[in-house]
């Protein structure tokens, strides 16, 4: 199926002027057509939050998961119909909190399903309370945020780890676009952090400008090489700025993969139609009627 660029025009979004969601939204948007992906071939689910509105903006089929619950709806999707692009979405608070141990599975288990996390260091949602990336002093906060992509490359299961900033949609797009690639071509998981300011009670554009670290410029950067990954994240963490780009590509067999049956067809597969069941009816009948 043919698509275009209206094929995706969104309904009119709640988040307020200036919420870098719009430009995550926006990016989706053109890289969903870019690639050819049909709205009835695509399944976008979220979870609570800000964040969580953006499956009510895309004509596709869409779910809202309960509050940190996203990952397993979103893998019980693709194990169901293997043929659909599945696509969660959320925020820091959703899927670094509530949904923590979900994400840890789903490193672990490498779904061929796409994961957007909208962080914006706070939950946006109930005005600014601090959630589990904002960094120690913001609201007399004692911890230190959660980095995601250290996190994620700490399992030998992961296969694709990016980060980007909505003040970049340039680059953003790219990452969407390669982020979709890794799951249409069903390598597993594509996680995909984006950097998105909440302008109304946390407003760390101007901040992130100044921080992030675009490391695909960096000359000698291999993403393929997980220890360079992960001490390059790490020396940049340490140094006060944020790696935005492809962090990490790798290969590992998906879970969809290792678990189908080859014989047995997953359930959106099989035919429920009279037709193709017409003699398994005839011989329950007829163990009714002996």
């Amino acid at each position: 199926m043919q698509t275009h660029i209206k094929t995706f025009a969104p309904a009119r979004p709640i988040w307020c002027a200036g919420c870098g969601d719009f430009a995550v939204q926006g990016v989706l948007e053109k890289s969903l057509h870019k690639m050819g992906i049909p709205p009835h071939k695509l399944m976008l689910l979220a979870g609570i939050g800000c964040s969580g509105t953006i499956q009510n903006n895309l004509p596709c089929y869409g779910y809202h998961a309960l509050h940190g619950r996203v990952l397993p709806a979103a893998i019980g999707a693709k194990l169901a119909n293997p043929d659909l692009t599945v696509i969660a979405a959320g925020g820091d608070g959703d899927g670094y909190a509530i949904g923590a141990g979900h994400l840890v599975h789903t490193f672990k288990s490498n779904p061929s399903i796409m994961y957007i996390v909208m962080n914006n260091n706070n939950y946006g949602l109930t005005k600014g309370q601090i959630s589990p990336t904002s960094p120690t002093g913001y609201r007399d906060n004692a911890e230190s945020g959660l980095d995601s992509i250290l996190m994620g490359l700490s399992f030998p299961s992961a296969t694709f780890l990016a980060r980007g900033f909505s003040g970049n949609p340039e680059q953003l797009e790219r990452l969407m676009e390669a982020a979709l690639d890794h799951t249409e071509s069903k390598k597993g998981f594509a996680f995909l952090e984006v950097l998105s300011p909440c302008v109304t009670y946390y407003d760390t554009h101007r901040e992130w400008r100044a921080s992030v670290y675009n490391i695909d410029e960096e000359e000698g950067y291999d993403p393929t090489d997980r220890g360079m990954a992960f001490q390059r994240s790490l020396q940049l963490r340490e140094q006060g700025r944020i790696p935005i780009g492809r962090i990490f590509k790798g290969e590992h067999a998906s879970l969809e993969s290792l678990i189908l049956n080859k014989t047995e067809l997953p359930p959106a597969q099989h035919k429920v139609g009279r037709d193709g069941h017409r003699e398994q009816y005839e011989k329950f009948i007829d163990s009714y009627m002996g």
